[in-house]
C-alpha cells in the first residue's frame, strides 16, 4: 500500500485529550508516525485546517439482512457510515431470524464481506431472542461474535440471564442489556409525564429504567460477567450506574444520540420520526445524560442507527414502528454538543470512537504508531440544512430532516484507503 501523510490538519488526540497542529503518515494501512516534517509519502493530503480525527466506532447498528433488507441492506449501511465518518460498525443480532446460531453468524459475515467498513456482530443472548433458552455463547464466540445480547427485547426471566451471565463469564464474553422493565415499558409510546397525557400517548415511567438497570447490576455483581447497558437515558438510572461503578463491577455505559440532542417535546403533533425505544425523555432527563457523558460515568456515544421504510412510520404515532437512522447523522448531531460546551472535542472522539473501540476489543479509536489508519477528516464549523433524501441509507426515517446541524465530514479512511470523499462517494445498492 502506498504511504499517505495527511498535513495542515488539527489532530483531535481523544487518548491525549488534546487538539494540536501537526501532521500524520500512514503506511501499509496503520499509523506510522506524527511529524511536522517533510517525511516521504506517495501521497500528500491537504487537510486544509480540518480536524483528523479516529474513526468512528458505532455500537448497536440494526442492518436488515437478512429479512428486511428493502429496509437497509450491508452495503447501503456501508456507504451511509462511510459518509458518516464511522469506520467501524458493531452490528445488533436483532434481525429476521435473528443471528443465535455459528450459520446465521457466518452468513451475515459473509454478506458484510461487500463493505468497505468494518463491521463486526453482536449476536443473540438467547435462542430466538424469546428469553427461554440460552444461545450457543461458545461455539458464537469462536465464530467471532463479539457480545451478546437479546437488544430491546427484555429477558424476563432472571434465572435465565443469571445463567447466560455466568456461562458468559467463563468465557469471557460481554452481555449486553438494554436497562427496562419490560412490563412497565410494554406498549410505551412516550415518556411518562404531562406531555404523554395531554397528548394521550401510551406511556412508561422513567423509573422503568433504574428498576431494569438495577436488576441487571444485582446479577452482574453476583456472575462478575462483563456488562454493557446499552443506553442510559434517564436521571434516575445514573445512581446505581454510579454505584456499580465505585463497587468496582465491569459495567459500562452508552447513551444514543437522539437521547443525547432531542427530547419528548420533539414529538410536538405526533411527529413519528421523533419516536425512538426508548422514547425521548424529559429536557431534565437530557441534561443529566450530558453532564454524565461529561463526567465521564456515561462511557459511549452511538447511532442506534434503526432504518424503517416509509410504512412502518406514516401511522398513526402509537401504532408507528420505532428507531430513527443515525450513520450519517451522528457525528453533526454530536457536535452540538461541542458548538453548545458540553463537552470538548477529544472527550467527544473519546465516546465515539476510544472507548467504544477499548470496550468490544476491537481494533481502532487511536491515533498512536501501529493503530490502524481508520480515520475521518472533517469541519465542525461547516453548516448545512439536513436533507434526509439525500442520506445513503435506504431509509430515510431522521428526526433531524430539516433541522440545521454543522459539522460536515471531508474524508473517510478504513486501513489506509481512502472510501469516502464528497465528491466520490463509494457506490451503494
Amino acid at each position: 500500500m502506498k504511504t499517505l501523510r495527511f498535513e495542515n490538519a488539527r489532530i483531535v488526540d481523544p487518548e491525549d485529550g488534546t487538539v494540536r497542529k501537526g501532521a500524520i503518515v500512514v503506511a501499509d494501512g496503520l499509523i506510522a508516525a506524527e511529524t511536522a516534517g517533510d517525511a516521504h509519502a506517495d501521497e500528500v493530503i491537504d487537510c486544509g485546517g480540518a480536524c483528523l480525527a479516529p474513526g468512528i466506532v458505532d455500537i448497536g447498528v440494526k442492518i436488515g439482512e437478512p429479512g428486511e433488507r428493502h429496509k437497509e441492506s450491508f452495503r447501503s449501511a456501508a456507504a451511509a457510515a462511510a459518509a458518516g465518518g464511522v469506520t467501524t460498525m458493531v452490528v445488533r443480532p436483532d434481525t429476521t431470524p435473528p443471528i443465535d446460531t455459528p450459520e446465521m453468524l457466518e452468513f451475515v459475515t459473509r454478506r458484510a464481506a461487500v463493505s468497505p467498513v468494518r463491521i463486526r456482530h453482536m449476536c443473540a443472548l438467547t435462542k430466538g431472542r424469546e428469553g427461554r433458552e440460552m444461545a450457543e455463547i461458545g461455539f458464537l464466540l469462536d465464530a467471532g461474535a463479539v457480545a451478546f445480547t437479546d437488544g430491546d427485547r427484555v429477558v424476563r426471566d432472571s434465572r435465565v440471564l443469571s445463567r447466560c451471565m455466568r456461562y458468559a463469564r467463563g468465557l469471557g464474553a460481554m452481555v449486553v442489556g438494554h436497562p427496562q422493565d419490560p412490563d412497565l415499558s410494554a406498549g410505551a409510546a412516550a415518556t411518562s409525564g404531562k406531555f404523554a397525557s395531554l397528548r394521550g400517548l401510551p406511556a412508561v415511567p422513567a423509573m422503568a429504567e433504574r428498576m431494569g438497570l438495577e436488576r441487571d447490576l444485582a446479577l452482574v455483581e453476583m456472575t462478575g460477567v462483563a456488562y454493557h447497558a446499552d443506553q442510559i437515558t434517564t436521571a434516575a438510572a445514573l445512581a446505581p450506574l454510579a454505584r456499580a461503578r465505585d463497587a468496582g463491577l465491569d459495567v459500562t455505559a452508552g447513551v444514543s444520540i437522539h437521547h443525547l440532542t432531542l427530547n419528548e417535546f420533539d414529538v410536538g403533533d405526533y411527529r413519528t420520526f421523533f419516536k425512538v425505544k426508548p422514547p425521548l425523555r424529559a429536557e431534565r432527563d437530557r441534561e443529566a445524560v450530558v453532564a454524565a457523558l461529561a463526567d465521564g460515568l456515561i462511557d459511549i456515544v452511538s447511532s442506534m442507527h434503526t432504518p424503517q421504510d416509509e410504512e412502518s412510520k406514516r401511522l398513526p404515532f402509537e401504532e408507528a414502528a420505532s428507531g430513527a437512522v443515525g450513520l450519517e447523522t451522528l457525528l453533526p448531531a454530536a457536535l452540538r454538543l461541542v458548538h453548545a460546551g458540553h463537552i470538548d472535542l477529544p472527550a467527544l472522539f473519546a465516546a465515539l470512537s476510544t472507548k467504544p473501540a477499548r470496550r468490544f476489543g476491537l481494533p481502532g479509536g487511536s491515533l498512536r504508531p501501529g493503530a490502524p489508519a481508520d480515520l475521518v477528516l472533517f469541519d465542525p464549523d461547516a453548516p448545512f440544512v439536513l436533507d434526509r433524501f439525500a442520506l445513503h441509507s435506504k431509509s430515510k426515517n431522521t428526526p433531524f430532516d430539516g433541522a440545521r446541524l454543522q459539522g460536515k465530514v471531508l474524508g473517510t479512511w478504513v486501513g489506509g484507503r481512502r472510501i469516502f470523499e464528497p465528491e466520490r462517494e463509494i457506490a451503494h445498492a
